[in-house]
C-alpha cells in the first residue's frame, strides 16, 4: 500500500469487554413528532451507499492518518466536559478510529457501535476482540442513520466520525439523535464540509467539458460552515457550537486520492449520478489534475474540509439567554458613560 502524508490548516490549536453478537434492529424510536419536518428529497442512494461500507470493510487501510486524526479531534471534546457520559452511542462512518482512539475518555461505561454496513460492523468487532486493552462495555448493532433502532432518551452521548454528511435528512437524523439523548445529553459530530475536494471537481469539471462535451455530477453535495450552526438549531440542541478543519493529503498521484476514497467509503453514491465513466474521461482528470494542482515533490494535494458540530440536550442546568426586553441598562446609556469617562 502506498504512503500518504497530510499537513492540517486549523484555527484550533491540536492536541495531539464484552463478546456480544452484532444483530439488526428495527428502528422503534424516533420521528419528527416535534413538528419539524425532515426533507423528503432523495439525494443519495442509500442502498448504494452501505454496498461501498461493505467494499471499504475489505479496503480500508489499518493505520489511516488522516481518519485517525479526524477522530482524535472529535474525542478529544470529550476532554473539555466536566461530566461523564455513561452511555454512548457511535453511529457510521470511522467506527474503527473511533474505537482505537477513545482511551476511556468520556467515561463511558456502555457503547454501542451502528453501521448500515453488516461487513464494516464486523470488521469493528474483530478489531475490539483482538485488542487486548481495556474497553466499555461494546455492542454492535446494523442500522440506518436515518432510522435509529435507539429508544428515546436513553443516551448520554451520540457521536458520529464522518459517517451523517450521506443521509437524505440530515436535520432530521439530528432531530433524532436528540431525541435518543437523556436531558443534558450531548451530541458530537464530524462531517465534510463543500470545500472537500476542490480540486478533483475542478479537474473533473474541466476534464468532461474537454472530452464530453458538457458536465455530470461525479462528487457528492456537502454541507456549507454557514449551514452547519442552523442545523443544530433546527434539530433542537442548545448551546450548539461549530468549528473547522481542513486537512491537505499529498498523494503520488489522483489515482491514488480514488483509492483512498474507496477505502474509507467516499465515493459518489449520488441517485443521478452518470453511471458510466468513460476511460479517456477518467484519465484526462488524473492529467489534468498533475498539472493544475502538483507541487514541487511530484505528489498531488486533496483538500477535506471537517466540520465538527456540538450540541447539548436542554436541561435547567444549562445557560439560557435571558428573554427579549429584560435589560437593566441600554447600550446608549453604555455609549454615553464612556464617552463621559474619556471625556474626563
Amino acid at each position: 500500500m502506498r504512503a500518504f502524508s497530510f499537513f492540517r490548516r486549523s484555527s484550533l490549536e491540536w492536541r495531539i469487554r464484552r463478546r456480544t453478537p452484532i444483530s439488526s434492529s428495527k428502528p422503534f424510536c424516533t420521528d419528527n413528532s416535534d413538528g419539524l419536518q425532515g426533507s423528503k428529497v432523495k439525494i443519495f442512494d442509500r442502498d448504494l451507499k452501505r454496498k461501498q461500507r461493505d467494499r471499504a470493510a475489505w479496503l480500508m487501510r489499518p493505520n489511516d492518518t488522516f481518519v485517525d486524526a479526524v477522530a482524535e479531534n472529535l474525542l478529544d471534546r470529550l476532554e473539555d466536559c466536566r461530566k461523564s457520559f455513561p452511555s454512548a452511542l457511535c453511529l457510521g462512518g470511522s467506527l474503527e478510529a473511533v474505537q482505537h482512539s477513545l482511551h476511556g475518555r468520556g467515561g463511558i461505561e456502555k457503547l454501542i457501535m451502528m453501521d448500515s454496513s453488516y461487513d464494516m460492523v464486523k470488521r469493528c468487532k474483530d478489531a475490539m476482540l483482538d485488542a487486548q486493552t481495556e474497553r466499555p462495555e461494546t455492542s454492535f448493532i446494523v442500522g440506518d442513520e436515518e432510522f435509529l433502532p435507539v429508544k428515546e432518551s436513553s443516551l448520554d452521548l451520540v457521536m458520529s466520525c464522518l459517517g451523517l454528511h450521506w443521509t437524505n435528512d440530515l436535520p432530521g437524523a439530528m432531530i433524532q439523535c436528540r431525541l435518543a439523548l437523556k436531558p443534558d445529553g450531548l451530541f458530537l459530530a464530524a462531517i465534510l464540509g463543500g470545500e472537500t475536494l476542490k480540486e478533483l471537481r475542478i479537474a473533473c469539471t474541466v476534464a468532461q467539458m474537454e472530452r464530453e462535451g458538457g458536465i455530470s455530477p461525479r462528487i457528492s453535495p456537502l454541507a456549507q460552515v454557514r449551514d452547519a450552526g442552523n442545523l443544530l438549531t433546527r434539530a433542537g440542541f442548545t448551546l450548539p457550537g461549530v468549528d473547522v478543519d481542513e486537512y491537505v493529503v499529498k498523494y503520488p498521484s489522483a489515482l491514488e486520492l480514488i483509492e483512498h476514497l474507496r477505502s474509507m467509503g467516499e465515493t459518489n453514491a449520488l441517485l443521478q449520478r452518470n453511471k458510466i465513466l468513460k476511460r479517456e474521461t477518467a484519465l484526462a482528470t488524473a492529467a489534468i489534475y498533475d498539472s493544475m494542482f502538483a507541487t514541487e515533490d511530484g505528489m498531488v494535494p486533496a483538500t477535506f474540509q471537517v466540520i465538527y458540530m456540538t450540541g447539548w440536550k436542554e436541561h435547567s442546568s444549562q445557560q439560557k439567554a435571558k428573554s427579549r426586553g429584560s435589560a437593566t441598562i441600554s447600550f446608549k446609556d453604555i455609549q454615553e458613560q464612556l464617552k463621559n469617562g474619556n471625556g474626563s
